[in-house]
């Protein structure tokens, strides 16, 4: 029997799917084909647009009970109701089973490629950080020691959890049938609808940043279908990021006023 995510071609020799589908994906005919296509418009195209009109154009505050005045929206905080609708819709789906999902491991070969990935990208990313933007580093958790652990613990609960729940899980689920056995395809969509996402923040850096992300993480989820698999080795980027100064660009920049 084969085993399960040693190579890319291994793990969608089949069909491409999540680990929690429990149905074989269906063949689509031209009308689902087109439906899912514009479902996946909505959802991953308009829906980032909407989020970015309301928080730039609008300026519409976001969790203003528990978010102290002044202090800047984190991107997740601004994209949770998309996010939330997302994973309800994957919950519902009788053709998905999340505990399927949630109960695929990680392999130690793919533990020892993310601890691998992590420690060169991001020892890169942190030299990069010290040598030319000295002042940002660790200025966050330095000078905002409170708000910094806030984030750290709330990040991987309340924006990974719901991210990969959306962007692997859900989008390998729906439109894996849409791309066939073209594994590489349904990487580079995923990966650039990712960074496209986060578009409410701005930045030109952050979209290109979270673009290179998805498509780790995609390569990643296509190879194990795990979610733990991703949502750890997303969790890492995130401290990461967070912890040495990289994090304001991932903030929409609007004030909680």
């Amino acid at each position: 029997m084969p085993r399960q995510g040693d190579v890319l071609g291994d793990a969608v020799a089949d069909v491409i799917k999540a680990g929690g589908t429990v149905a074989s994906p269906e063949r689509l005919s031209p009308f689902g084909w087109t439906w899912r296509l514009a479902e996946m418009a909505l959802l991953f195209g308009l829906a980032p647009l909407v989020m970015m009109w309301l928080v730039h154009g609008e300026r519409i505050p976001l969790l203003s009970d528990y978010i102290p005045a002044g202090t800047k929206i984190p991107i997740f905080v601004a994209l949770l109701p998309v996010l939330f609708i997302a994973a309800f819709l994957l919950l519902i789906d009788p053709t998905f089973r999340l505990r399927d999902e949630l109960r695929r491991g990680i392999r130690w070969r793919n533990a020892l490629s993310i601890v691998l990935i992590f420690l060169v990208m991001g020892g890169a990313a942190t030299w990069w950080v010290k040598s030319y933007h000295p002042a940002w580093f660790l200025e966050f958790p330095a000078n905002r020691p409170d708000t910094y652990m806030r984030i750290m613990i709330g990040y991987p609960v309340f924006s990974v959890a719901a991210q990969e729940l959306l962007y692997r899980s859900f989008f390998f689920h729906r439109y894996g049938p849409m791309f066939g056995s073209q594994v590489w395809l349904i990487v580079i969509v995923n990966g650039l609808l990712f960074g496209y996402a986060h578009i409410v923040m701005g930045s030109p850096f952050a979209i290109a940043a979270t673009a290179l992300g998805g498509l780790i993480l995609a390569a990643r989820y296509a190879v194990t279908r795990s979610f733990w698999a991703v949502f750890i080795e997303h969790t890492l980027w995130g401290w990461l990021i967070f912890t040495i100064g990289l994090g304001r660009y991932f903030f929409t920049g609007v004030s909680n006023l």
